[in-house]
Parts: structure tokens; C-alpha cells; sequence
């Protein structure tokens, strides 16, 4: 991509966080290329079938790979009309954006107009000075016009001039420092902090969609409770996640005491478990970030589960096994490991849970000795008890005091159910 810019009479550099991962010795996720191509430049050098103008008034274009290089990937089950598996292409087009300087931004999150300029422009108007870098694959070289490679070597985030006045520009840039520092574990720099601390209150001015979606990325990294010591210190807890002021600070720390990634459902039910109103202040947050309802519902799964399998050798069975079948469980064991590395529990309840995991699904989860149709034909009233005395029955079964349905039905007699 980079060389058919430059073949074209262009300038092209790979650009900001995939330099900065790579300069890290990390896999970037993605690839930005940036350049002194115009938008519509761009569009005639790549065709317009392989253009996306999703971001043009910010001079960036979307360019779809060639199909020519891209490598099919099947997908079961997507028949074509001779019932063989569709060849499915996965495509991602990667962002190339003209080298700009911005304009005044009003709304704290976006400037008002763009100017197409060069790129040590380009690399002044970005945030931190490690997402300024630019990489010349042509000559293998890196071009630093912000001192970022300084900054990577010395482990520091810094904004990339006033820090007023880049945090006063777009506000979200606060809780991405929150993010970047966490992440990759540097140090923030001192007037950058102080400039976070100044200006935290001002965060409430960004969507809680935007705050939700950098508290993902810190949550599930390996340095998450640093990410939570940096709220606290840059006073943005207060306005991020206040629920962190009421929470018990030494669980907490024992939650996140074990470095590694988690997902960010399993990372937020660890934070909830140190809290005495855990559901509550899930309904809070999902309400601030827009959780989606597979979040609630996989976090709730783990705040209710997680206590119930740590603890799994000491239980009944009926009241394990319902854990075990839900449709969450890889979560909740995961919180649920998490519970006992962090409070000193002997591990015997998880190498249970981890045993039955395996057993075949009839075993694990056997019909049921009686349904709702068999209570019926015994001539049971329908009614609200037909949930207790199912209830009932399925404990008894689970927990081997029932082998057969004649067992279950002379339990059924055996109690007057109203």
C-alpha cells in the first residue's frame, strides 16, 4: 500500500500506535498509513471500488485490501446453490489519512475544520508523544518530530506539547492516557498529570459510550488495578467509576493481584465481587457506559456463580450443577479461580467443578425425573406450585436422593404442596 502511494509521486509513513507497538516489541493490531495524498488523491490510486470515504472531511479514507492478495477464509455451514462451503474473505480495510493540522475544537471532542499539511504538522496535533512517531519502511527509518522514541525508551506519556491545552481539545484524551499508561505500564509524566487532575471533572462532557469503551481496554489488561490506582490519583474515579470509593480496597487488590489479561466481563465481576452491592453498582455502570446485555448478563452469571463454584466441595450438589450448565460458565470459572487465588481458598471446589465439566452432557445435566405434563397426569392442580415441586424434585434428583421417576412420585406424595 505504502509503495503504490509512493509510486504514485506520494509520501507515505506507517503512522502512530502500530509504530509505537512495534517499537515495543508488540504485535499492532492494526496498520495506519499516513500521507500527503489528498482524500481524493487517495481514491484515484487505490479505484473506488477499494475506497472507503468513512472519515474524508478528516482527510481519511478506508482502503479494502487487493482480492487478488487476499486469502479466502471458509466458513461452515454458509451453503452456495451447489451446497458446497462458501469461500468467505474477511475484509478490513486499513485507515490512510492525509497529513493534517486541526482546527479549533469546540465540543471537546472534534475539531470544527482540517488543513492538509505535512507531516510534522501532522505529528503536532496528536495526543501523546508516542503516538507521533511515523516509520519510513522504504529506508527503515523512524521519524520522530515529538521526541516520542525518547519517551518509549524512558517508559513515559507525555502529551505532545501544553497538555492544557491537548486534554482541553478533545477531553476523552484523559482517559486514554488512563489507558495507555495501564496497558503498557509507563509512568505518567508530572505536568501531564497534573493537567488530568486540573481538568477531571471535565470528563463528564464525553459520552459514557467513549468512557465505556477505553475502561474495556484497561480493564482487560494485565496492569487492570494499575489502571484503577491512576483514576484514583488523577481524581477521574470520582466521575469515571465512583463506585470505587465504597469498595474494599485490599479485595480488590487481591482480585487483580495475579497479572494477566482477562476479559472485560470477567474483569468487571472481579471489581464488583470486592463490593458489598455488587449488582447495584453493576445496574450503575451498565447504565453510565452502555453495557450491552451479553455483558450484564455474563457479569451477573459471575458475581452470582463465582462464590457458589470457589466453594464447590462444600456444597450440595443441586446447588453446584446449575452453575455448571449455564450458558457463562467459561466466565464464571474464570472469577471463580480468581476468588480462590485471591482469598487463600484451598482449590478443591475448582478441581471439582473442572472434573464434572467434563462428564458427558446426560450425566452432567440428566433429564428430569417428573415434568410439569407428569404432574398434571397425577392429577396435581395446576398452579404457582408446580415451579416448587418441580424445584424440589430436581434437587432431590441432583443431589442422589431420587434415582428413578417411581421415587420422585412417592416423594410427591409424601407432601401436601399448596
Amino acid at each position: 500500500m505504502i509503495r503504490r502511494l509512493r509510486a504514485a509521486g506520494f509520501t507515505a509513513y506507517l503512522a502512530g500506535g502500530c509504530v509505537r507497538d512495534a517499537l515495543l516489541n508488540k504485535h499492532p493490531k492494526d496498520y495506519d498509513v499516513a500521507t500527503d495524498a489528498t482524500p481524493e488523491s487517495i481514491c484515484d490510486v487505490f479505484g473506488r471500488k477499494r475506497t472507503l470515504a468513512f472519515g474524508a472531511s478528516f482527510g481519511v479514507i478506508g482502503v479494502l485490501p487487493d482480492r487478488k492478495l487476499a486469502a479466502p477464509r471458509k466458513r461452515a455451514n454458509a451453503a452456495t446453490e451447489h451446497g458446497e462451503e462458501a469461500a468467505i474473505t474477511k475484509v478490513e480495510p486499513t485507515e490512510v489519512a492525509t497529513f493534517r493540522s486541526d482546527g479549533v475544537y469546540l465540543d471537546g471532542r472534534r475539531p470544527d475544520s482540517v488543513h492538509f499539511g505535512n507531516a510534522a504538522a501532522d505529528a503536532q496535533r496528536r495526543d501523546f508523544t508516542i503516538n507521533g512517531l511515523f516509520y519510513d519502511p522504504a529506508m527503515g527509518q523512524i521519524i520522530d518530530y515529538v521526541s516520542g522514541h525518547d519517551d518509549l525508551k524512558r517508559g513515559v506519556l507525555r502529551t505532545i506539547g501544553d497538555p492544557d491545552q491537548r486534554f482541553g481539545e478533545d477531553k476523552l484524551r484523559m482517559l486514554r492516557a488512563v489507558r495507555f499508561a495501564t496497558t503498557i505500564d509507563f509512568e505518567i509524566e508530572p505536568r501531564t498529570a497534573q493537567s488530568i487532575r486540573d481538568k477531571a471533572s471535565e470528563i463528564v462532557r464525553v459520552s459514557g459510550e467513549r468512557i465505556g469503551i477505553e475502561m474495556r481496554r484497561t480493564m482487560s489488561s494485565e496492569n487492570a488495578y494499575q489502571g484503577f490506582e491512576h483514576l484514583r490519583a488523577l481524581s477521574l474515579a470520582a466521575y469515571v467509576l465512583p463506585e470505587l470509593e465504597n469498595m474494599d480496597g485490599d479485595r480488590l487488590a487481591q482480585y487483580f493481584a495475579h497479572k494477566r489479561r482477562r476479559s472485560f466481563p470477567s474483569a468487571l465481576a472481579c471489581l464488583l465481587l470486592a463490593s458489598e452491592h455488587a449488582l447495584a453498582d453493576l445496574r450503575s455502570i451498565a447504565k453510565r457506559w452502555k453495557l450491552s446485555n451479553e455483558e450484564k448478563r455474563i457479569v451477573t452469571a459471575a458475581i452470582h456463580g463465582a462464590p457458589v463454584l470457589s466453594i464447590a466441595h462444600k456444597l450440595a450438589w443441586s446447588k453446584v450443577q446449575p452453575v455448571l450448565i449455564d450458558r457463562d460458565i467459561a466466565v464464571v470459572l474464570d472469577v471463580a479461580s480468581e476468588c480462590v487465588r485471591a482469598t487463600g481458598l484451598e482449590s478443591d471446589g475448582i478441581q471439582l467443578v473442572q472434573k464434572a465439566l467434563s462428564l458427558p452432557a446426560m450425566v452432567l445435566d440428566p433429564a428430569p425425573l417428573l415434568t410439569g405434563s407428569d404432574l398434571a397426569g397425577l392429577e396435581i392442580p395446576a398452579g404457582p406450585a408446580y415451579a416448587k415441586i418441580l424445584s424440589h424434585l430436581r434437587n432431590q434428583q441432583l443431589d442422589g436422593v431420587l434415582q428413578t421417576r417411581d421415587d420422585a412420585i412417592r416423594e410427591l406424595r409424601k407432601h401436601r404442596w399448596n
